[in-house]
């Protein structure tokens, strides 16, 4: 009995195999495996055969089973009419695309927080990416997808964190942690993952940049970008660093050089000779951090430190720190090392930011606008026909008129709505409607909105409004420009009884705060650029 209902289903996955390639794969792996469970006969179809009949039943039960089994061969073979809605009974796939590949791999629960320290637990594929993840927060949290969306490795007991690849699995960056470390992942934004590729001339000093072999005339910041990503060719990184000295506190100015093949300081001045070369690390096998509190967890000489930590667990003894005299000089060698390390991977991160290796890839992932949403066109309804506005200025230009226009006849309504004080309530709408707004920190000091913005990544027009800690009637814009951080302060100017909002001493004046900001959004005025890319703390 055993051995016909083998055979019964060696037929019918033969059957099914001759009908479909993938069901042939799925017989015949299932054949040359003994767990697969959808294949094989039931357990209790062996048991059954395997326990003996009675001496009196056994001519009677063999002639039943032997008239049946020709009942069946007799019958006759009826088509299916919808073969794709159903399979054979012993193959347990019915098409590649109803049961992708992920479902069969390993998941596990990942927590991942804000800046808010909000947190929201995530079930994942063993091989999912830090791009992946981002990509699942956006679309359940129903955020605007800029590519700026970053995950951050966060080491709170050495005070360390760096920004995770877009390529890089998740998983296995969390199996490298400790079990008595709490360490966290946190999902915000930072415009300057990829903002070297735009705007490498910000990136490279040309004090700090040289090169191994003699060059002809002057190299551009793109051509040293491109040496970077190229394995023939490639700049050297010099300059001074304080590093710390293995197992004390204290620290020590030293001359470095980057190179392909490490990170190596010089033993004597600034001389770059082989013999007096000495190697500090590799960074193929180790993580490059960047300090959040270098003065009160190291003891650092300045703010701008970082450190190179192996990709497997170790203890603070295995850290090397490094620190720089500036922003501008710390940015050159975190840059330098991430594109010596990574090389076109970084590249192609930047191009294809969908590309990934998960279930979550651009095929899987819904558009951030429907089809509909972007055939739309703006209008111009304000004469006797009506136009479309092909000039993208114009329309940006007309749509913020009739935002204004329309937040007037809002304010103008609340004033209006059978109040004696009309003029009073009027005021006070105008200066608490920017509180909504998230640009806007409510009572955060000088020192939080520098760490915010270089937390979202110096590049240009990043920028937030605060309240003034020194004086409570003003508030303080605080921008980015040229990898510096400047702070404007946004002055009140009393006219006719009305209040506006200043940056140029009363020359150019606003009703309320959200004008201001998208004035400057749209002109440069008074400021060293425009206003691009707000910080803002998001809660998942």
């Amino acid at each position: 009995m055993t051995t016909s209902l083998q055979d019964g289903q060696s037929a019918a996955g033969r059957a099914a195999a001759q009908d479909s390639p993938l069901a042939a794969q799925v017989c015949g792996a299932a054949q040359g495996r003994g767990d697969a469970r959808d294949l094989a006969p039931a357990p209790w179809l062996h048991a059954r055969a395997l326990l003996p009949p009675p001496d009196g039943t056994r001519g009677c039960a063999a002639d039943r089973r032997k008239k049946k089994d020709l009942d069946v061969l007799e019958m006759p073979s009826i088509p299916n009419p919808f073969p794709e809605l159903c399979c054979s009974p012993f193959t347990s796939v019915l098409s590649a695309g109803l049961f992708p590949k992920a479902n069969s791999r390993k998941k596990q629960v990942i927590k991942v927080y804000s800046e808010d320290e909000t947190s929201r637990a995530l079930e994942v594929p063993s091989d999912i990416t830090a791009r992946d993840v981002c990509q699942l927060l956006i679309l359940k949290n129903h955020y605007i997808d800029d590519h700026s969306w970053t995950l951050f490795e966060h080491l709170p007991h050495i005070g360390l964190e760096r920004t995770m690849e877009d390529h890089e699995l998740v998983i296995e960056v969390l199996s490298n942690w400790g079990m008595e470390e709490e360490n966290k992942l946190y999902f915000r934004k930072n415009y300057a993952k990829y903002e070297f590729f735009k705007n490498p001339m910000y990136f490279f000093p040309e004090h700090m940049v040289s090169f191994a072999t003699e060059t002809n005339g002057e190299i551009s910041p793109t051509q040293i970008l491109q040496m970077f990503l190229s394995s023939s060719t490639y700049p050297e990184i010099h300059g001074f660093l304080h590093a710390k000295e293995q197992g004390k506190k204290s620290w020590k100015k030293i001359y470095f050089l980057l190179r392909r093949s490490g990170l190596y300081f010089s033993t004597k001045g600034t001389s770059k000779e082989p013999r007096h070369l000495q190697f500090f690390s590799e960074f193929g096998n180790s993580d490059i951090y960047v300090s959040l509190a270098g003065k009160k967890k190291h003891g650092a000489p300045t703010n701008y430190g970082f450190g190179f930590k192996p990709n497997k667990a170790g203890g603070p003894r295995d850290l090397k720190m490094l620190c720089a005299e500036e922003e501008q000089s710390r940015t050159c060698w975190v840059t330098a090392i991430r594109l010596l390390k990574y090389g076109m991977q970084l590249y192609q991160n930047y191009m294809h930011p969908y590309q990934g290796r998960s279930g979550c890839s651009s095929q899987s992932i819904s558009p951030m606008r429907s089809i509909s949403e972007n055939s739309l066109v703006a209008m111009d309804f304000s004469g006797q026909k009506s136009r479309v506005i092909e000039n993208p200025t114009e329309a940006l230009s007309v749509a913020v008129e009739e935002g204004l226009a329309w937040r007037k006849k809002g304010c103008l309504r609340l004033a209006t709505h059978g109040s004696p004080t009309a003029s009073s309530q009027s005021s006070a709408t105008n200066m608490a409607i920017h509180r909504s707004q998230p640009w806007f920190h409510h009572k955060i000091s000088r020192d939080e909105a520098q760490r915010l913005i270089i937390q979202q990544g110096l590049v240009d027009g990043v920028f937030l409004v605060r309240d003034s800690q020194s004086n409570p009637k003003t508030f303080v814009l605080s921008m980015s420009h040229g990898q510096k951080i400047k702070h404007f302060q946004i002055i009140p100017v009393e006219d006719d009884g009305e209040l506006f909002h200043t940056l140029d001493d009363g020359h150019t004046r606003f009703t309320d705060l959200i004008q201001l900001v998208e004035f400057y959004q749209l002109n440069k005025g008074v400021l060293p650029c425009k206003l691009k890319h707000y910080c803002a703390r998001i809660a998942l």
